[in-house]
């Protein structure tokens, strides 16, 4: 199945663009530190420590859901509580930041968002159901002798006594 796959690869992807961020904005830092000037009477040195800090949390935010994706393929199971929401909200920061790329990046950036995010819901798509577990279940003809089966007993759709077809509705009665 491709459940472990995507998952792998979302968390390298994740683990990538982590360390991206971080290098982009501390790069970003370096340059308005040198540059000397403000923008609107704002501090160049605060303005370079907040970008260098933006991106060691963005890069950390990042890393801690690749972190989750990588847990998910090594354990084979859907993200749960915290991994969850994490990656949910990877995937609306992914929405968001995919839309405002188109403008002022352009399309190739829009695509590399796009592509995260397709990873990020395929994992939770991959695992949105349980695999079948194998039932205990013992083969037409054996068991109780009772000739009623589990969904018979709770009324539920099972196949009914009458050869294997389903057990037809009751018909409604007339005054």
């Amino acid at each position: 199945m491709v459940r472990r796959p995507v998952a792998w690869v979302a968390a390298i992807v994740l683990f990538v663009e982590a360390l991206g961020i971080a290098l982009l904005n501390w790069f970003l830092g370096v340059v308005v530190d040198r540059q000397d000037m403000s923008l609107a009477g704002l501090d160049p040195n605060a303005m370079s420590v907040s970008s260098k800090a933006a991106g060691l949390v963005f890069g950390l935010y990042f890393a801690l859901c690749g972190f989750v994706a990588l847990r998910v393929a090594l354990r084979d199971r859907a993200p749960a509580g915290l991994g969850r929401i994490l990656l949910i909200s990877a995937a609306v920061v992914h929405g968001t930041l995919g839309a405002f790329t188109v403008g002022m990046v352009g399309w190739g950036a829009f695509a590399f968002m796009m592509v995260v995010l397709g990873l990020i819901v395929l994992i939770f798509m991959a695992y949105d159901r349980p695999e079948p577990a194998v039932s205990d279940a013992k083969p037409d003809g054996e068991g109780g002798g009772d000739g009623e089966r589990d969904g018979d007993r709770e009324g539920g759709g099972g196949v009914g006594v009458n050869g294997g077809a389903p057990a037809a509705p009751p018909a409604p009665s007339t005054p």
